[in-house]
């Protein structure tokens, strides 16, 4: 049986990441996205994907008005880190015109937007933990994605198709990145509390491992 994660003397974030990692390992090296950052896969794949992020992010920055004043979720809704406009704007030059009325959401992608939801209205340290695995990996392995689609599928160097993955108001992503390592040591979470919010932290790169299985079944290598 798992031991919980001592989270009285190590740095919060250092706990989230350990306690984490194997979840996080599991949801960057997953077939789906190994071969879509390998070039086995083509635009399709990538688009479909992209879609995919809209109804997460969706249920992220739709839900997080209510938020902006809480003491623990507040700090973190940061106006340089919203991505919906970018994917908007991404997904109109992957899929044209009244994309949004095609969208389908996979039903891995349904419940992980479902948990993201649910956690905005009713738990902030929960929200916490799905706005760390998405943004602090957008600012990370993100940018390995959008050099690949550059590469690959020749998108104009930081241009439509991969906006998403393009954070213009933040100058220094490093100093940002530790900024926000310090805002997550410092939430005003009991002995309690945070060991529930390390496991929502597992729980959310499990969600997203779930959506890349699916997409996997949907783009299996040999039909690419």
């Amino acid at each position: 049986m798992d031991t919980p994660p001592d989270t009285t003397e190590t740095a919060f974030s250092a706990v989230i990441r350990s306690a984490s990692h194997a979840q996080h390992t599991e949801a960057e090296t997953s077939t789906f996205m190994s071969d879509l950052l390998g070039g086995r896969l083509g635009v399709p794949a990538y688009a479909r994907y992209t879609e995919q992020l809209w109804f997460v992010y969706r249920a992220l920055e739709e839900h997080s008005g209510a938020l902006a004043d809480d003491p623990v979720a507040g700090p973190f809704l940061r106006p340089e880190l919203t991505r919906l406009p970018e994917l908007e704007r991404d997904l109109t030059h992957l899929l044209g015109a009244g994309w949004q009325r095609r969208a389908q959401a996979l039903p891995a992608t349904e419940a992980y937007a479902r948990r993201v939801a649910e956690c905005a209205r009713e738990w902030p340290g929960g929200y916490v933990a799905h706005h760390y695995t998405r943004y602090l990996g957008d600012l990370s392995g993100g940018q390995i994605i959008r050099d690949k689609a550059e590469r690959t599928w020749g998108f104009a160097r930081k241009g439509d198709g991969v906006r998403f993955y393009v954070f213009e108001r933040i100058g220094n992503p490093a100093a940002f990145k530790r900024e926000y390592r310090e805002l997550l040591d410092a939430l005003p979470l009991d002995e309690i509390e945070r060991p529930r919010v390390v496991e929502e932290c597992k729980r959310a790169f499990s969600l997203n491992t779930a959506v890349f299985r699916a997409l996997g079944e949907e783009f299996p290598l040999a039909a690419a």
